[in-house]
């Protein structure tokens, strides 16, 4: 129990400092999201006087006449009421709604994808690490270079050879937008479609990496005392790999996929890009460039908790798996 609350209380200390920094990283940032607002209504015929101003600056939260300590308090106490701001990107759209809505192709894809990556490359390093010297071997230098190609140079030569010269997938988007979002089979399909080569390329140059990991650990823990006694007690080699091996070397891998998990939302901004999906990586860009102060503290705050709440796990997991974590913690 005191490890665990000790835990607890060094990611609550982490979670404060995160949140401090996300309300202060967009203030330093040049520009103002109510003169960007205020242009677009002047765009379209509108007038602006100060009490217009004024009421925009109170609405998106970026009052220029109060301190920023009253700016921050006042950031603290929105959040611990679920109130994020209203976004200037999708104005008048709150900031929880764009998430809301953007979120889950996010998690869909990337997330989804990672899971297929570990899954693939942690089971092919644990095969390969146990018959290094094989000609399974050749898959290691094969996945580097795959995971040294950078990523968005890997995804346009996908999509230029199986979307646009064989036409086997939709080159952009995430679902066809004839049709209307639902749970429906139509749009289901078309949204694993559209999804289908993303993934394809999240797990092409991820996978390898995976592997190489496991394969090293597979190597080192094979040389252990322990799995030479299992060898030497006549155990089968199914047991020996699954039960002794395995389960030791893939313990680097569970701790880097649950952190893998936490940058799902942060590291689908190229993907998103590339292949225009609706996720909350384009939101991200989308609020950067239009200095969205609400959206970017909606976004930041989603990553946050993502981050840390996946390193809590981790940590609570090895407590779990060696009890020395826990008396040494």
């Amino acid at each position: 129990m005191r490890y665990l609350l000790r835990k607890l209380a060094f990611y609550l200390v982490a979670l404060w400092a995160a949140l401090t920094l996300n309300f202060l990283i967009p203030r330093m940032m040049p520009g103002d999201p109510v003169d960007i607002l205020l242009a677009k209504v002047q765009q379209r015929g509108g007038s602006v006087d100060p009490a217009t101003r004024r009421a925009y600056e109170l609405m998106l939260g970026a009052d220029t006449g109060e301190s920023t300590a009253h700016q921050y308090v006042s950031y603290l106490w929105n959040l611990a009421h679920g109130r994020l701001g209203t976004s200037v990107s999708d104005f008048p759209a709150p900031v929880s709604s764009v998430i809301a809505t953007s979120l889950p192709w996010t998690v869909a894809l990337v997330g989804l994808a990672t899971l297929l990556s570990v899954l693939v490359g942690t089971g092919l390093g644990v095969v390969v690490g146990w018959r290094r010297g094989s000609w399974l071997d050749s898959l290691v230098p094969v996945t580097t270079v795959l995971s040294a190609v950078p990523y968005f140079w890997l995804a346009l030569l996908l999509v230029a050879v199986f979307g646009s010269a064989l036409g086997w997938f939709p080159l952009l988007g995430g679902y066809d937008v004839t049709l209307n979002p639902g749970w429906n089979d139509d749009f289901l399909r078309s949204a694993f479609h559209h999804g289908v080569l993303p993934a394809i390329t999240i797990v092409i140059s991820s996978a390898g990496g995976w592997l190489l990991g496991t394969r090293n650990m597979m190597v080192s823990t094979m040389a252990e005392d322990f799995v030479l006694t299992a060898q030497a007690k006549g155990l089968r080699n199914r047991r020996i790999v699954v039960w002794y091996a395995a389960r030791n070397a893939v313990l680097p891998t569970v701790a880097g996929f649950a952190i893998s998990l936490g940058f799902v939302v942060a590291g689908s901004v190229v993907t998103e890009q590339v292949f225009a999906y609706p996720g909350i990586g384009s939101k991200l860009l989308q609020a950067v460039q239009n200095n969205d102060y609400a959206l970017m503290q909606g976004i930041f705050l989603v990553i946050t908790i993502a981050v840390l709440g996946a390193n809590l796990l981790v940590d609570l997991l090895y407590g779990l798996v060696d009890p020395r974590i826990r008396a040494n913690g």
